[in-house]
């Protein structure tokens, strides 16, 4: 695995904003939970951006050091970059990609690469409004498919990993992160837990529709993907703020001569 930078275990004040959107961070998060910059925090590094500093939180309840606080990545984000650059290379240089429900930071890594389309049935300014479980496109169009946090919303995910799987080309791959108890190898779902409030309850989100368990590797091998795992080491995890129970699913559509 790439990166060998250790966390400095000292107490980091907020650091000086260097522009407009990096003050603007600062001042939401203060608002929002001032809570977190009461207690000591360790600086964190950043993978995509390089900022090295005090990470701020995100979401509600919030999640302390989640958030970089110059390119606004999350754990989910920054944990892609170093799956992508691990080695020292890129691995979606010269690709075709698809990214469903693109995040801004990926929007703006991307911008002014031709290879780079976007979907989604809701959000605006994408490059496909489509629905990930019907997708309008021919088969084996892309090299890389995305999808963050997307099919724990998705009714019949089932069906939307099998459309994914058929927009690959052979040898492509698929970027999957999602959220997952690993406590629990089969993932919880029930489609009488309709309301918002139980919905947030049992799957932690007001819009989920499953908590899902160490099965999700099993329903993508189920739509056709050999899947790999990708995870920091547990220091590297604390360096680059990430999640300690979230990983990237690498899933890969075998080569014709596979």
């Amino acid at each position: 695995m790439s990166a060998d930078f250790a966390a400095d275990a000292v107490t980091v004040p907020p650091a000086p904003p260097r522009n407009w959107r990096m003050a603007r961070r600062l001042i939401g998060a203060w608002f929002n939970d001032r809570s977190q910059f009461a207690s000591p925090r360790i600086a964190r590094t950043c993978p995509i951006c390089g900022y090295r500093g005090r990470f701020i939180s995100v979401g509600h309840p919030p999640r302390w050091d989640a958030r970089c606080l110059n390119c606004g990545s999350r754990e989910r984000h920054r944990l892609t970059q170093l799956w992508i650059t691990e080695g020292g290379g890129d691995k979606l240089a010269g690709k075709r990609i698809l990214h469903f429900a693109p995040e801004r930071i990926w929007q703006r890594m991307m911008r002014g690469n031709p290879n780079y389309e976007t979907a989604d049935l809701m959000q605006r300014g994408v490059t496909h409004r489509v629905d990930i479980t019907a997708i309008p496109l021919p088969d084996a169009g892309f090299d890389v498919v995305m999808a963050h946090h997307v099919l724990e919303h998705i009714p019949d995910d089932r069906r939307a990993m099998r459309e994914l799987f058929r927009m690959l080309k052979p040898g492509g791959f698929g970027l999957f992160t999602v959220p997952i108890n690993t406590s629990r190898h089969e993932t919880y779902e029930n489609p009488a837990i309709t309301s918002p409030a139980e919905r947030w309850a049992h799957f932690s989100a007001e819009d989920h529709l499953r908590y899902y368990g160490l099965d999700f590797a099993d329903r993508l091998a189920e739509a056709g993907f050999r899947v790999e795992i990708f995870r920091m080491r547990p220091d590297q995890e604390v360096t680059y703020g990430l999640l300690r129970q979230e990983w990237l699913y690498v899933a890969r559509k075998p080569a014709r001569d596979e």
